[in-house]
């Protein structure tokens, strides 16, 4: 599985955490909202009762002179008569009031579940439950303590679904605007991250290619600032200029040394060349100093080799390069090699063409192929292959010898690393290291499939010139 980049974590984990915020919000607006309403609805029932107590009096006569402009309503009672005023409400916000005598006798207003409750004791002040039809209705009582009117109650009811319909609306507007919310905030915390990480990946970027060596003047850019970020990248960007200069010397260093060695090792050579020939070519010692003068002239070409495309880059200019026609006189010229009587066979795909350097491509295929002839077996084959793939040319060259182990297959293309050292035929470590340099520099690479014993196969990969 891929693994996640260090934005989209940020993103996640903040997301996980705003839905579970949500949904605790959802929790709590459920809960104390049904609190809430309840109360109010209890709240609202004892209002409409105690206010009903004072809209009812007792009269021993009536005077009908006494309420002309009042359109209250009369019931005889006990001795005399009882006035309900107009502004008595019978409902009010879904709470429903009746009046009643001790005896549970209906006398005024309304009662919607009047036959449940005729069972119900009155209870002064106090707010009593009652289910019915499996819907849950709250009754408050009030005993009337006023002159004349003893002995009668005011009994209120209301359902709890009163303030359904508000607490509906609550919950439905809830779970529309915090879904949003929750959106909005993880679009905007995703860029952020973004934003924020965006120097990081800059700092990474540059350590990679810092790591790869092929671009010491890289600098991480992020404007000015003095945050931990900045700081940190000015921290880098030192540190990296001093990795420049140390590289820079370094480089510097090997080639004026490989310069200077290469006079007197020619010097060698030439005086193993003239003691060889007073002697008759029978001189054991000279033969060895002469053998170890070579292979030390190989590693100081090496060696200049890569200062030079290290330090000076701009020298190999790029072309339009025939890689198929390369191929083939490569191939062609080391197949008459024929060192161990090992045979070089070639399949050229024609036409393939590249944008590179012809010097350094050469150097390249001619280095894979005098691997294969190094660490092959006696008698042995050589297989040169080049084709075209999807706008990538795959030149692979295979050979049957000795093989390489897998765990060391990840340091072959370092410098100067060799997997035995006392098989290494002359080789001076450096070969498949430039091979690897040469293809980082044409932007392509090179990778190794080998089974010990077995042989190897070493592909490179480069993208096609475009037409």
């Amino acid at each position: 599985m891929k693994r996640l980049s260090a934005r989209v974590k940020i993103t996640l984990w903040f997301s996980i955490a705003l839905v579970l915020i949500v949904l605790l919000t959802y929790v709590l607006i459920i809960s104390v909202n049904h609190q809430v309403v309840q109360k109010t609805i209890r709240d609202s029932l004892i209002e409409t009762v105690e206010n009903n107590v004072d809209e009812i009096e007792f009269y021993k006569y009536i005077d009908t002179n006494d309420f002309d402009d009042d359109l209250d309503f009369f019931l005889q009672y006990d001795d005399g008569y009882l006035e309900i005023d107009d502004d008595f409400l019978d409902e009010v916000n879904q709470v429903y009031t009746a009046l009643y005598t001790s005896d549970g006798e209906f006398v005024y207003g309304e009662n919607i579940i009047a036959s449940e409750t005729v069972k119900l004791e009155f209870s002064d002040s106090s707010v009593q439950k009652i289910t019915v039809d499996g819907e849950l209705y709250y009754i408050y009582d009030k005993q009337l303590e006023a002159k004349g009117l003893e002995g009668l109650w005011l009994r209120g009811t209301v359902s709890e679904t009163q303030g359904e319909h508000d607490f509906t609306a609550t919950a439905r507007i809830s779970l529309i605007i915090l879904p949003l919310i929750v959106l909005a905030a993880i679009v905007g915390g995703f860029f952020i991250a973004k934003r924020v990480l965006s120097p990081i990946k800059q700092i990474s970027d540059a350590a990679a290619k810092i790591r790869q060596g092929d671009d010491l003047k890289r600098r991480i850019e992020i404007g000015e600032g003095k945050d931990e970020i900045h700081q940190l990248a000015d921290q880098f960007n030192g540190m990296f200029s001093r990795l420049e200069e140390s590289f820079k010397a370094q480089q510097q260093f090997v080639s004026d040394a490989s310069h200077e060695l290469r006079t007197p090792v020619a010097v060698i050579l030439a005086q193993c060349e003239l003691s060889e020939q007073k002697n008759g070519g029978k001189n054991d010692d000279i033969k060895t100093i002469e053998r170890q003068g070579k292979k030390m002239n190989r590693l100081i070409n090496d060696m200049l080799s890569f200062t030079r495309m290290e330090l000076n880059p701009q020298r190999y200019s790029f072309e339009k390069l025939d890689l198929s026609e390369l191929c083939e006189t490569l191939c062609f010229d080391m197949s008459l090699i024929k060192d161990k009587n090992i045979t070089l066979e070639a399949e050229i795909e024609g036409s393939i063409f590249v944008n590179a350097n012809s010097e350094l491509i050469s150097r390249l295929i001619s280095n894979l192929i005098n691997n294969a002839y190094r660490y092959g077996n006696q008698g042995g084959h050589i297989w040169v292959k080049l084709e075209s793939k999807e706008g990538i040319a795959a030149l692979s060259v295979k050979d049957d010898g000795i093989g390489i182990a897998r765990e060391e297959q990840q340091n072959i293309f370092r410098r100067f690393y060799q997997v035995d050292s006392s098989r290494s035929n002359g080789g001076t470590g450096l070969g498949l290291a430039m091979a690897s340099e040469i293809a980082q520099f044409h932007g392509g690479e090179i990778s190794v499939d080998s089974v010990l014993g077995q042989g190897s196969t070493f592909i490179f990969t480069i993208k096609k010139s475009v037409d």
